[in-house]
């Protein structure tokens, strides 16, 4: 039983990793805040997309817009009109009148019969603005009267960081450790007293209120999304109702010219408040975002409305407040989506069409729940759950190629990485046979390294191949060459198969240049590790090939074959260290501005015809790669160094043996100057002579005539092939004595 646990354990251990990474990540971003704005976006969305909310006519708001403004000549109306304006309405007998307009300095004429009116109307509510606010520097005292008959609420309402109210106050806590109702608590406790329902502690917790069937949790900075919101005083998530058209209104001139409805206003809350844009008394809400509209604010006035209509609501009806989770229960809730998500991806992560749709209903099903849950009362988190019902299948794909990118490093070893891919995304692939297309073939071989394994243990010859592979293969990687095949200390690469592009024989040039660039830094990591210098011969040649998986059913690679991978071959024999020979096909393909160093005609063996080399210097265009010139590194000697030299015919030796001397020397190479003439690319091995050591103990120096001197016939400029340690520290102080002089 337990060995099958173990099994089981590790074969959905992907499953286990994503749900714990995905819980964790959605967690954390919870915690910070991160979510908050895009949680509260979906929130108002919810808002927008329910059914309508019937009218509440509880409630009438007597609005002033631009039209009564322009009426009364002046803002704020008088004293006179605003006395006259609430003796109408008391005439309606309403159960409560709110004024929503600050009323704390008099303005004439009129002022003592409005005070008249405030001292003889029980049922009206002034207001008070209790805290600073960005906009709104300082608190605004209430009119006397009425703040000493106790007629007064807070008109305060809390923004969140967007500057959109979807919060109300219920009760304002002062500074001096008193309270003061808002002025939409006030009203609607006017409204319910005739009810019997009044202000009670809630059995449930005794630190809520409660009205008739309704407890008002008091908000918590947590709740819903919300993350350390300010939550001080107490209060509630506003459940609008909807604009003013959600409650019977009408106007300032209507109602003072009479031409208010019989008992419109009878035994409802009465809202007087300004309406008009000009007064910027104007917030944003829910509703202010409404997709292919333009943004509608929503008045103050209209917002305390929909605050009143909801605890009476909440008190009279059973109308749910809007609820929210602990946040326990919203931990348990990403946990929930995360194995969903993870369970469902590992299902189907062979089906990735599928997995993509099903992830996308599932995610559509997630989000309808959450409205339907909205529906009943209840702000259940959108957005984490999305997240980790969406991150789950991430890992859990993103575990899925890692294992896919370890299989094809394996294999990487043996083929490039765009043969394994070409493999893995077409099946087809893995058939044998070839096709035929035009490639760039890069052949490249170290010079003189027989000799170097012969004087080095094996473990320090694959340290120095490593080395030098290691490099080489990134710069490869950098052109988008594909690596055939290591031949030893030779690397055989391809531009233009398995993927073709247009400008393979460019890349082709530049990745050779940029190869000969990097063997500085190798040879600079060779000497901090008492390793020999290494040198490079590159050939590049172009043309069309047959490329495909060539071999049996057993064992088969991909692979290119033909006579123009043979020549590529060809033309690197003909080079020494650091030097790039191309072909003409490469040249010509290429087609981008090139330094061409020299050119030569050769007849290799195996072709019927001379073929046209050129050495290749720099490239320009986009590439700008310049390989240094002998000339700049050409030292000449105050004194010179003689030689004795015998010419090698092929891998054998002709006996003459011929003297000479050395009259310039370079980094890889030097000017000789000889009566004998030699042909370019005559290979010779020479010694130098000396009086101080016998002339056996001097090390065989190989190197290639690279050039003839068009000025005098008797000097040529030669390449070292092969040079020995003890040359190569006696070569470079003579070139360094002669530098300094």
């Amino acid at each position: 039983m337990r060995e099958k646990l173990k099994e089981k354990i590790w074969q959905w251990r992907a499953v286990l990793i994503a749900i714990s990474n995905a819980t964790v990540i959605v967690t954390l971003l919870r915690l910070t805040g991160l979510l908050q704005f895009i949680e509260l976006t979906a929130l108002d969305q919810f808002f927008l997309l329910r059914p309508q909310e019937p009218v509440d006519s509880r409630v009438v708001i007597v609005k002033i817009n631009e039209t009564d403004i322009e009426k009364q000549g002046q803002w704020p109306i008088s004293d006179a009109v605003m006395a006259r304006l609430l003796e109408k309405i008391k005439q309606q007998k309403p159960r409560a009148i709110g004024l929503d307009i600050y009323r704390n300095l008099q303005v004439n004429p009129g002022h003592e019969d409005l005070m008249k009116v405030f001292a003889s109307t029980p049922n009206l509510i002034g207001i008070q603005k209790v805290f600073n606010n960005e906009e709104d520097d300082s608190p605004i005292k209430p009119p006397f009267i009425l703040k000493n008959k106790q007629q007064v609420g807070g008109n305060d309402l809390p923004r969140d960081d967007d500057g959109k109210v979807r919060r109300g106050f219920l009760y304002l806590y002062l500074e001096n450790g008193d309270f003061l109702e808002s002025l939409a608590l006030k009203l609607a406790l006017l409204y319910l007293k005739p009810e019997g329902i009044t202000e009670k502690a809630a059995k449930i917790n005794p630190n809520y209120l409660q009205l008739g069937q309704g407890t008002f949790p008091r908000f918590a900075a947590n709740d819903g999304s919300y993350v350390r919101t300010n939550d001080g005083s107490y209060q509630v998530i506003l459940n609008y109702r909807g604009n003013i058209e959600k409650f019977p209104n009408i106007s300032l001139t209507a109602v003072l010219e009479n031409q208010i409805p019989p008992d419109f206003m009878r035994e409802k809350v009465v809202l007087i408040g300004a309406t008009a844009g000009s007064l910027k008394d104007l917030l944003y809400t829910p509703y202010t975002n409404k997709e292919f509209a333009s943004p509608r604010k929503m008045p103050g006035v209209v917002i305390h409305a929909n605050l009143i209509s909801q605890i009476l609501s909440t008190a009279l009806d059973g109308r749910p407040l809007i609820n929210s989770w602990s946040e326990s229960w919203e931990y348990l809730w990403i946990f929930v989506w995360s194995t969903i998500g993870a369970t469902i991806s590992w299902q189907l992560r062979h089906r990735h069409g599928i997995l993509t749709i099903i992830i996308i209903l599932v995610g559509g099903i997630l989000i309808s729940g959450c409205f339907s849950a909205f529906l009943l009362g209840w702000w259940i988190p959108v957005v984490p759950p999305i997240l980790a019902l969406a991150g789950s299948a991430i890992v859990i794909n993103q575990y899925i190629a890692g294992s896919a990118s370890k299989m094809q490093k394996t294999f990487g070893r043996y083929l490039t990485d765009e043969v394994v891919n070409n493999l893995l995304e077409n099946p087809a692939g893995l058939k044998l046979g070839g096709e035929r297309r035009k490639v760039t073939i890069l052949v490249s071989d170290l010079r003189g390294f027989s000799s170097i394994s012969e004087e080095f243990t094996p473990e320090e010859v694959v340290r120095i191949l490593n080395l030098y592979l290691e490099s080489m293969n990134d710069i490869i990687h950098d052109y988008k060459g594909t690596i055939n095949d290591f031949m030893g200390d030779g690397i055989l690469v391809m531009f233009g198969a398995p993927i073709s592009r247009e400008n393979d024989s460019q890349r082709a040039i530049a990745c050779a240049i940029a190869m000969q660039l990097a063997m500085k830094q190798v040879n600079k990591k060779n000497q901090e590790m008492n390793l020999p210098i290494l040198e490079m011969g590159i050939g590049i040649n172009t043309g069309e090939v047959i490329a495909g998986n060539i071999g049996s059913q057993k064992r088969a690679e991909y692979t290119v074959i033909g006579g123009h991978v043979n020549l590529a071959a060809r033309i690197e024999s003909y080079t020494v260290g650091g030097q790039i020979f191309i072909s003409e096909h490469s040249y010509k393909d290429a087609n981008i501005d090139l330094r061409i160093d020299s050119e030569l005609q050769v007849e290799a063996k195996g072709i019927k015809y001379p073929i046209n080399l050129y050495e290749v210097g720099g490239i320009g265009g986009e590439y700008q790669l310049f390989l240094p010139t002998e000339a700049e590194s050409m030292v000449s000697l105050n004194e010179e160094l003689l030689i004795e030299y015998i010419v090698l015919q092929g891998k054998h030796v002709d006996g003459e043996l011929f003297s000479g001397g050395l009259v310039g020397l370079s980094e890889h190479g030097a000017q000789l100057r000889s009566k004998h003439s030699l042909d370019r690319l005559t290979n010779i091995k020479l010694k130098l002579l000396t009086d101080t050591a016998l002339y056996d103990e001097e090390p065989d120096i190989y190197a290639k005539v690279v050039r003839t001197s068009a000025i005098n016939p008797n000097y040529f400029l030669i390449r070292f092939t092969t040079l020995p340690q003890k040359a190569i520290a006696r070569l470079n102080r003579i070139r360094e004595i002669n530098l300094d002089q």
